[in-house]
Formats: C-alpha cells, sequence, structure tokens
C-alpha cells in the first residue's frame, strides 16, 4: 500500500508503526511490529505503560500539524483511539481493515462511522455492516491476492528443507507471536506424532515467522520460513486461527483450525463473541468448511482425532477443497493495495493537501 501511494504520489512524507520492511519504503517509524506484536485481554495489560507513551507520542505529533491524513492500519484497540484524536482536529482519517465489529462489540462500527472519513473493508459481508451504521465503506479485496505465492517446484522446495519429495507433508502453523507459540507448538506437534503412527510417511514441516527465533524441534520435523510455499505442497495442515487460515483456504490445502489464548482472555471473550465460527475461512465462507477446536479442545489427542479423516479420507478432503474454493471467490480480486492508495489520496485533495 505505501509503494503503491508512493508510485501515485511521489514526495509524500511517511510516519508511523511498522516493521522493518515498511521502514525500508522510507517509513519513519515509531515503533516497530516487535513492540506491537500482543493480543488479548490479559496479555496486553503488562504493556499498558507503553502504548500509552506511544499514544502520547501520536497525539503530540498530530498536534504540530505533522500529519495531512492519518491512515489507521488495523490494530483497533490503539488505531481507534488514534482515529477520534484525528478527527477532533480536523483530521481526515483513512481506516484499513476493519475491527471484527461483527464478532464482538458492535458498538465500534458507529464509532468508526463517526471517525473515519472513509473505511476499507477486506472481507465481503463487512460492508453491509458497516453501512448499517453509517460510514462511508469500500470493499477493496484482501490483501493477501495481491502477492500470489512464487512456488517452487517440489523437489526444489524438499531439498531445501531436507524433506522427501515422494512423501506427503503435513504442515503445522502455531502462530507468528511469541505467546502463540507457546500455547500452540507442543500440541500441534504431538498431534502430528499421533497422525505419523497412523501414517508413518507422513512428514511433519512446521512454518516460522522470519521474525522468530529459531524454533526447538523434535527430531524429523524442519522448520519452514516459506509459509505459503509450505502450504503449497503440504497434503494437510493444522493452523491456528487468523489469516492463516485464509491463506490455507487460497492454497486449497485441507486443514484443521485450533486456538488457545490466555484462560482469562478466553473467558471474556465467551461471554462477548457473538460469530458462530472462529476461523476466517469459514466465516467468509458463511458455514463450517473446516473442523475448529479451541482453548481445552487444543490437545494432541483431539487435534489428531480431527485431524486424521483430513489426512486421509478422499470425500473429506474433497469436500473440504470445494467450500475452499468459494472463500477464494469471495475475497475479491487482486490490487487491494492501489485501491487503499487511491482512496487516500482521494482525502488529501478532498481536503486540500495535495493537488
Amino acid at each position: 500500500m505505501v509503494r503503491a501511494l508512493q508510485r501515485l504520489q511521489p514526495g509524500l512524507r511517511l510516519w508511523g508503526t511498522g516493521g522493518e520492511r515498511l521502514a525500508a519504503t522510507g517509513l519513519k517509524r515509531i515503533a516497530g511490529l516487535e513492540d506491537l506484536a500482543v493480543m488479548g485481554f490479559a496479555e496486553i495489560l503488562g504493556r499498558l505503560r507503553f502504548f500509552r507513551r506511544l499514544e502520547r507520542t501520536v497525539r503530540s505529533a498530530l498536534d504540530r500539524g505533522e500529519a495531512d491524513l492519518v491512515l489507521a492500519v488495523d490494530y483497533p484497540g490503539f488505531n481507534l483511539r488514534v482515529a477520534r484524536y484525528a478527527r477532533e482536529r480536523g483530521i481526515p482519517v483513512l481506516f484499513y481493515i476493519a475491527p471484527q465489529v461483527w464478532a464482538w462489540r458492535a458498538g465500534r462500527a458507529q464509532r468508526l462511522a463517526q471517525d473515519a472519513s472513509t473505511l476499507a473493508v477486506i472481507l465481503p459481508f463487512e460492508r453491509e455492516i458497516f453501512e448499517r451504521a453509517g460510514a462511508a465503506v469500500e470493499f477493496v479485496g484482501h490483501p493477501l491476492l495481491d502477492h500470489p505465492p512464487q512456488i517452487a517446484a517440489r523437489g526444489e522446495f524438499a531439498a531445501q528443507y531436507g524433506l522427501d519429495p515422494e512423501r506427503p507433508i503435513l504442515a503445522l502453523f502455531p502462530g507468528s507471536r511469541r505467546q502463540e507459540i507457546k500455547r500452540h507448538l507442543r500440541p500441534f506437534l504431538g498431534a502430528a506424532q499421533r497422525l505419523q503412527g497412523a501414517f508413518p510417511d507422513a512428514q511433519i514441516a512446521v512454518a516460522q515467522a522470519p521474525s522468530l527465533q529459531a524454533l526447538s524441534l523434535p527430531r524429523g520435523a524442519v522448520a519452514v520460513d516459506a509459509s505459503r510455499a509450505l502450504l503449497g505442497h503440504a497434503h494437510a495442515a493444522i493452523v491456528k486461527s487468523g489469516t492463516s487460515t485464509l491463506e490455507a483456504a487460497l492454497a486449497g490445502t485441507p486443514f484443521v483450525c485450533a486456538y488457545r489464548t490466555h484462560p482469562l482472555t478466553f473467558a471474556v471473550a465467551k461471554r462477548v463473541v457473538q460469530v458462530e465460527h472462529v476461523a476466517l475461512a469459514n466465516l467468509v465462507a458463511g458455514t463450517r468448511v473446516v473442523p475448529e477446536l479451541l482453548q481445552a479442545d487444543v490437545t494432541a489427542e483431539r487435534l489428531a482425532q480431527a485431524l486424521a479423516p483430513v489426512w486421509s479420507d478422499d470425500s473429506v478432503r474433497e469436500r473440504m477443497r470445494t467450500g475452499l474454493a468459494s472463500v477464494r471467490e469471495r475475497l475479491g480480486g487482486p490490487g487491494a493495495a492501489d485501491r487503499v492508495a487511491q482512496l487516500a489520496l482521494a482525502l488529501l485533495r478532498r481536503h486540500g493537501r495535495v493537488a
């Protein structure tokens, strides 16, 4: 999105939060992804001082007139407060990737309608939800579609990671945050080893985020830092809830979805979450395409039980692939980054900030 902005309007000055790849575009960082990667109600308590300090930094910059547009990307707990502060000072706000008001805290839809000049959503069913709240909203398509994976041939992929190209691969996606790895890796590996007991030709490959230190894996399991290539070559997968479920859907890889979080976070979520499904792939499809296991059910035994038919039953696999194909059809077409950049420039022009 930033590169699209720079291509369409050279000379823009950008500052904000993001990772190293975003910093490489020329964005001046005030906080990195490693500082922001916190999820959950209980987990964020220990980081409140940092977030308060960061919010004061952003507010001071807005007060000094250092922004002609606030482009808030996801991260609603923080960005909703920034959006309101900007709106009160007459600074236009483009909010890209909306809070999941369809899951919980529906009142945030009205708040966004008030505070965001334009809302760019990436899931097809979100447009109607926010329009009902009075927001100016555009469905821009999902950003995953902007970058089709460049997947190496199976032999090359297998050689790179020490896998046998003739044997099926079970892919494990425990997450990209340390807290997710801590809660998911052990039961995922336990389920994979149980599956190996029943299907000895199965190979275990664990997706590892490049930002994390090397995972400690048992003998026979390998780490792979090319997640979409891994999905492309996997026979089946266990995937933690989140965007990875959409990546698996786009790859057409049959999978089981799982998620475990802090007990306090889960207790609060049970009271406030209002959706029938947790996996984004199921939400987009509008039906239970893939199995979901949560919290106490995320054990090696139960994951293995859910995975076995996904691994071995051709009718289950074909039915799942059909459902995953419907997810791909509903996500729109490529070009989300350009569409968001155009929306941003339209707001800047409307407010007389660019020619």
